[in-house]
């Protein structure tokens, strides 16, 4: 019986027929375990007969399959689809071909996508796919989902924003009333109150007690798996043993599987079926009424028992692999739980490269921890492999750990027993690049020529021509520019000679970021750079590409080209979450919190920075943008630890001798210590900047360090020769007006502001107020603070505004300024909730929450919620700012 579902029942029944006539969408059936999402699609698919209803799913394996729900369809959907999965075909060609599928269908498709709260990163790119392109479809993709399994930091919290808002809806799916629940406990006698303040009215838990209470007057079970236990101590040991079988095999087995067992074994899974224990979908694949209940039946068996049913159901897929269409990773999965160590070391490396084929690099380290396990008992090659594959998909999607590092030092001793010299030195070169981004620059380097050496006894290679590559990477690193297009033009030649793409990729991207920095090269740097991006994307190299979307990013910040950094940052940061590379996220957010804090929009800029060094697991490469801004972004502010936060990021800063690390923190404490008319401090950090300078540094820096030298009284010396870009050389030929006019063309107000506040003399009065109308948007209250006191110091403090209060104090703490009930608004927006619900659970009246929302629309700059909710998924610490203040109090 499906009670009080018939709300929902419509509106999947009115959104399938809208795909029916060419309007197709994305639905999003939601609630907690035990709710009824599959009762409510399994009504729904048989009240459409005639559509073609097709379902996949997503299993709670060790790594999940990737493609998943895909892999459970594609046959039925199309046969080139299949072979292309099959084949393990790139996902552009695989989704493409499903696109032309629906296009091409002959009745409109349903698309039941089951559990995706356990979807890989994979599955989750061909929603987005889908979801992009279903409007003009006639297909309905539904997507069930646990909301309780769903944290804010989930692959799936983000999806919704990534999907057009008109065609996306949402089903969330409420307990059972007590009168519902009153109803069902009816049929057995029971007590209905007992029942649901037992149960909560959820269904699964309703149905599980009252089938283990089913004579009247019997206790209720206090837990769900209580009641799942109760029932199952009435089967029949063959029934038994069928659900323990069953139970270890997440999702549904399929039905040339079960059939295929012995007839006592096949006749008691039909009992099963009958006592409503399991069930059978329309293909005739057998699985447990729900989830809970498979975990329940789990749980009751001892290990090695467990270990034997993996072991059983490992010889029954592999036996009958003609029929039963098990993947890679339900294969490992069943392997590992079995302590198969022959299969396990067999299967998971496989499933690890299929995993990474297709994006999903967490998948593919899971997969491989799983072989490490077993690392002892397997071949030095197969065990020196395993080290440096986890190393490498852990160190993309996790974090880069002393368990990294240490994986790389046990692939090098082992192929150095094995006399792999070419191994040695990848993994040699592989030590570079991970010290560098734990900050540790001395052991960069040292790795980095002991891969050089190691390659060069032996004959030409493609590994010789990334080692090469990566000596020209440190030395662009250290603005050693020359130096890093020679070695890279040596690398591309080699890498011509041996015919190695992945080294040309690596290669163009050094020398155009060293032909983009430095100014009396060639300059071709932006083009080999955005070359070396096509090349990584045309062939599937996910970190070269992730590295070209920082290069190219990070160098338009540092040049100030706001409207090309905010385009390839967001380009970027979504590549980089699609393929689970979590090391070049950080950092590119980072870059991110730069633009802001250059924009001007400092509060966005501490939130975004704040965010990120939250977490506990990042390397020193990852942190240091964030600890820049943040470091600024106070200073200017007027709170918090500013300074100790620049000294901090500095000091992480210095062993790596980058100047890119260490100058900006340097620049920002010279303007910590001005703001603080603490001149020995600004001369110190001036001193140690130009101790320095030999290395090659461009002309925003060069023209800082002047600029500074000229506020502060002291002579340019060596730095008069040196380019400076037109903002500071407008300051340093007296020209504050053009000074503060070009900062501002290039969207800068507080740095047009602070140039405006050099102004002494008849003009310093109107100079001073201009700055202040700049400032005061900012939140700048430190820079405010000293525009008053040069103000008073020059005799014009009368041409300024008197002090005003400011606003409320949880206004002043959100990055775009909005209040308590503002913020209160936009979390309820967020949840999907509409405003009439909203005035309800506020206790407001609709008008006054139109007019909050019309506010938070005008402070995030959009005009609707399909724009709110893209910005705030391109820009999550925005909703995590607004959580903080709708908690907060106002004063």
């Amino acid at each position: 019986m499906l009670l009080e579902r018939e709300g929902p029942l419509m509106e999947l029944t009115r959104l399938a027929r809208r795909a029916a006539e060419g309007q197709g969408g994305t639905v999003m059936v939601m609630g907690e375990a035990g709710i009824g999402k599959t009762e409510l699609l399994r009504a729904f698919a048989q009240q459409h007969r005639a559509r073609r209803v097709l379902w996949g799913y997503c299993e709670p394996l060790s790594a999940p399959r990737p493609l998943g729900p895909l892999q459970d369809m594609a046959t039925l959907l199309d046969g080139e689809l299949a072979a292309l999965i099959d084949a393990g075909a790139p996902p552009p060609r695989v989704f493409a071909r499903l696109l032309e599928s629906l296009q091409h269908a002959p009745a409109p498709s349903v698309l039941i996508f089951e559990d995706v709260h356990w979807a890989d990163a994979a599955t989750l790119d061909l929603i987005r796919y889908l979801g992009r392109r279903l409007p003009a479809l006639p297909a309905l993709l539904i997507l069930s989902l646990r909301s309780d399994e769903v944290a804010p930091d989930h692959p799936l919290a983000r999806l919704p924003g990534d999907l057009p808002a008109a065609a996306l809806s949402r089903i969330d799916l409420a307990p059972l009333s007590a009168a519902a629940v009153a109803m069902l406990a009816q049929q057995v006698g029971g007590d209905g109150d007992a029942l649901h303040r037992v149960t909560a009215g959820n269904p699964f838990f309703v149905t599980e007690v009252l089938a283990a209470s089913d004579i009247a007057g019997a206790a209720l079970p206090v837990t769900v798996r209580d009641a799942v236990w109760a029932r199952l101590a009435r089967l029949d040991a063959q029934e038994r043993w069928m659900l323990d079988l069953i139970s270890v095999v997440p999702g549904a087995v399929e039905r040339a599987l079960w059939t295929a067992l012995r007839a006592e074994d096949v006749a008691a899974a039909e009992r099963c079926i009958a006592r409503g224990i399991l069930v059978r979908d329309a293909a005739g694949a057998l699985a447990f009424r729900h989830e809970l209940a498979r975990q329940a039946v789990l749980a009751q068996l001892a290990p090695e028992e467990q270990r034997h049913l993996h072991a059983h159901v490992l010889a029954l897929l592999e036996r009958h692999a003609p029929m039963v269409h098990a993947s890679l990773a339900q294969l490992a999965h069943h392997a590992g739980a079995a302590a198969d160590v022959q299969r396990v070391l067999a299967l998971a490396p496989r499933a690890a490269a299929e995993a990474a084929a297709l994006g999903a690099h967490r998948q593919a380290a899971q997969q491989l921890q799983m072989a490490l396990r077993f690392v002892a008992q397997a071949p030095a090659a197969l065990a020196a492999q395993l080290y440096q594959d986890w190393a490498y998909e852990a160190g993309l999607s996790a974090c880069i750990d002393d368990a990294v590092i240490a994986a790389r030092h046990q692939a090098i001793a082992l192929w150095r027993g094995l006399g792999r010299a070419d191994k040695v030195g990848h993994n040699l070169r592989w030590l570079s690049r991970l010290h560098w981004y734990r900050g540790e620059g001395r052991q960069a380097e040292a790795y980095a020529d002991a891969a050089v050496r190691e390659l060069e006894a032996l004959p030409a290679s493609a590994e010789l021509a990334m080692a090469y590559s990566v000596r020209s990477q440190l030395h662009m690193l250290h603005n050693r520019f020359a130096l890093a297009i020679e070695w890279g033009a040596r690398a591309l030649a080699l890498a011509e000679q041996v015919g190695d793409i992945e080294t040309r990729v690596h290669a163009l991207n050094n020398i155009g970021i060293a032909q983009l920095s430095d100014t009396n090269s060639d300059p071709g740097g932006q083009a080999k750079l955005e070359h070396s991006l096509q090349l990584a994307l045309m062939h599937g190299y996910h970190e070269h590409a992730a590295r070209a979307y920082t290069n190219l990013g990070e160098h338009a910040v540092e040049c100030k080209d706001f409207a090309q950094a905010e385009r390839v940052l967001a380009e970027g940061i979504a590549f980089d979450r699609r393929h689970d590379l979590e090391v070049w996220i950080h950092y590119l957010i980072g870059c991110q919190a730069r633009l802001r804090l250059e924009e001007g929009r400092l509060h966005e800029a501490e939130t975004m920075a704040r965010c990120i060094l939250a977490k506990t697991t990042l390397s020193v490469v990852e942190r240091l943008p964030a600890m820049y801004v943040l470091g600024r972004a106070q200073v200017r502010l007027g709170e918090g630890s500013g300074t100790d936060v620049l000294h901090e990021a500095l000091h992480q800063a210095l062993p790596m001798a980058e100047p890119q690390r260490t100058v900006p923190p340097r620049l920002a404490l010279i303007e910590a210590a001005w703001l603080a008319q603490d001149t020995e401090a600004c001369a110190a950090q001036l001193s140690a900047l130009e101790a320095t300078i030999d290395a090659r540094l461009d002309p925003w820096e060069y023209g800082e360090m002047a600029v500074w030298r000229r506020r502060l009284q002291m002579p340019l010396a060596m730095l008069a020769d040196r380019p400076h870009a037109e903002p500071w050389a407008a300051e340093l030929r007296g020209d504050m007006a053009a000074a503060a006019a070009a900062w501002l063309q290039l969207g800068m107000p507080c740095e047009a502001a602070i140039a405006l506040m050099q102004v002494r003399g008849a003009g310093a009065g109107e100079a001073l107020l201009r700055a202040m109308h700049l400032l005061q948007p900012t939140g700048a209250q430190a820079l405010i603070d000293c525009l008053r006191r040069l103000a008073r110091e020059r005799g014009v403090e009368s041409a300024l505004p008197r002090p005003r209060r400011g606003p409320y104090s949880v206004a002043r703490a959100h990055p775009l300024g909005l209040t308590r009930r503002e913020a209160q608004v936009l979390q309820l927006l967020c949840a999907g909730h509409g405003n009439q619900a909203i005035a309800r659970q506020l206790s407001r009246s609709p008008r006054t929450i139109e007019h909050h929302i019309a506010s938070v629309y005008a402070k995030y700059g959009v005009d609707n919620r399909a724009e709110l909710l893209l910005r705030l998924h391109g820009e999550p610490w925005l909703l995590q700012a607004a959580g903080a203040s709708a908690s907060a109090s106002e004063k």
